[in-house]
């Protein structure tokens, strides 16, 4: 797979097929050991123009965990740069289409990141008002698929871990 895998989708056609082949060159990207660009490709399927009603996102859900499976499996010495401060200004400057949609969801990636990798500074230059994690997902269930803040917070590393203990 290669960038040619994405760049073949014009703009109208960002459907389906463009969000399980962003799915797919993301997870050749991570056994590439190259998790800063697989999160570009998460980017691009959370872009995706979805309904939520799509049969694919059945057995593919919105990869929030992908997310963060990715932020606590990244290999020693693998680029990650700093996901925090990429989501933070992702959801400070999005265009249209699907604006507000696409923001709530970068948002809601920040505060995945946040939860799961600490350490990680914001952009203390980039003056941009943080959500709360309530804000979020009540913007999720504004604008983002039925369901979606649901998905998205059990993606945060104690909601996973409490899942396994059950």
């Amino acid at each position: 797979m290669s960038w040619r895998s994405l760049n073949r989708f014009r703009k109208e056609d960002r459907g389906t097929e463009f969000y399980f082949s962003c799915l797919q060159y993301g997870q050749f990207l991570w056994q590439s050991r190259l998790p800063a660009r697989a999160i570009l490709c998460l980017d691009r399927a959370w872009g995706a123009d979805l309904t939520g009603a799509e049969p694919i996102l059945q057995d593919w859900p919105l990869p929030y965990a992908a997310l963060g499976s990715l932020l606590q499996r990244t290999p020693d010495g693998a680029f990650l740069g700093n996901p925090r401060v990429h989501f933070q200004h992702y959801a400070d400057r999005l265009g249209e289409p699907r604006r507000e949609q696409r923001k709530w969801r970068a948002w809601a990636c920040w505060a995945l990141v946040r939860a799961t990798l600490p350490t990680l500074t914001g952009d203390p230059r980039h003056q941009v008002k943080e959500p709360s994690l309530e804000t979020i997902a009540a913007q999720l269930d504004r604008f983002g698929h039925s369901g979606e803040s649901t998905l998205w917070q059990n993606a945060f590393p104690e909601q996973q871990q409490q899942q396994q203990q059950q």
